[in-house]
């Protein structure tokens, strides 16, 4: 994976990415989108979110565009695209394998 080396995505993983495709967003726009999006089945605590951000801003997926106090807003970069697109694809043929297989 050009994107990212380690494997496929996690849930909250691919949300949180999913979560930048639109807009630069804080953490509580994060945690409300994948809320939203999800309808509730992945939930992100405080913990989990944040260790993804800092995660995510060290393999440079995102990057910090403001701080106001302790509100911080983040937006996509180029490699966290590419990593968000390439487990779309995973996914999708993953997908696509088990429709075939079950039909």
């Amino acid at each position: 994976m050009a994107g990212r080396e380690k494997g496929p995505l996690t849930e909250p993983t691919y949300y949180v990415l999913m979560s930048f495709l639109r807009s630069e967003m804080c953490g509580t726009e994060i945690t409300e989108f994948v809320d939203r999006k999800t309808k509730g089945r992945v939930r992100l605590g405080p913990g989990t979110l944040y260790t993804l951000l800092a995660r995510f801003q060290d393999e440079g997926m995102i990057s910090e565009t403001s701080v106001d106090g302790r509100k911080r807003t983040y937006r996509l970069t180029d490699k966290g695209r590419a990593a968000f697109k390439e487990e779309l694809t995973r996914l999708r043929a993953c997908v696509d394998d088990g429709e075939e297989e079950y039909q």
